[in-house]
């Protein structure tokens, strides 16, 4: 069986749950209740998986491919995530559109476009925040002549709590270089 908690993982399992059992406590539950009694080792490994993202270094997920390659645009459309609200500890998920035109950075190969939007989503975020972060990876590792960063996510926070309006979907669209003036289709929709 494989470790649960990574050595990459900001979870402390036995700190997380002890959490867990105090919350149950708050809301009149009992922890060791047959029934709750291992939700709190679920729950701590849940957030060891879903804040895993802290521990991925994009530099080596960045590294670019060897080889000349032609300079044409590289853009991967509906990537899905799950990220956690940072407000509320409440999921929104969705999908990302990014994409580059290669520059003096190189290209990288396809997944490792995913892994820097799973890297971003598997931590405690806002959706603009991300799209941000995702935007400053590309530019940082990358140097690419133009570039975008798309993400649509439904959040649970807004949806659940609050003014409870579920289905509503936000949309956050970042631009660089010469996609600024004039952005690709995917990212006009």
């Amino acid at each position: 069986m494989t470790d649960p908690f990574p050595s990459h993982a900001r979870v402390d399992p036995v700190a997380a749950e002890a959490a867990v059992r105090a919350l149950l406590r708050s809301f009149g539950q009992d922890p060791a209740a047959p029934e709750l009694r291992d939700t709190p080792a679920r729950v701590a490994e849940f957030w060891a998986e879903r804040l895993a993202g802290y521990g991925v270094d994009l530099a080596t997920e960045l590294k670019p491919l060897p080889g000349e390659l032609s300079p044409v645009p590289v853009i991967l459309e509906r990537i899905p995530f799950v990220s956690t609200c940072e407000h509320h500890l409440a999921p929104f998920e969705g999908h990302a559109t990014i994409g580059y035109l290669p520059g003096a950075g190189g290209t990288v190969g396809l997944s490792k476009l995913v892994r820097v939007v799973q890297a971003y989503a598997w931590r405690l975020q806002v959706q603009e925040r991300m799209a941000q972060q995702i935007a400053d990876a590309l530019q940082a590792h990358l140097r690419p002549a133009a570039w975008g960063v798309q993400l649509v996510a439904i959040h649970t926070c807004m949806g659940h709590r609050g003014v409870k309006t579920p289905g509503v979907p936000v949309r956050t669209t970042l631009m660089g270089g010469s996609w600024e003036a004039a952005p690709p289709a995917p990212f006009r929709s």
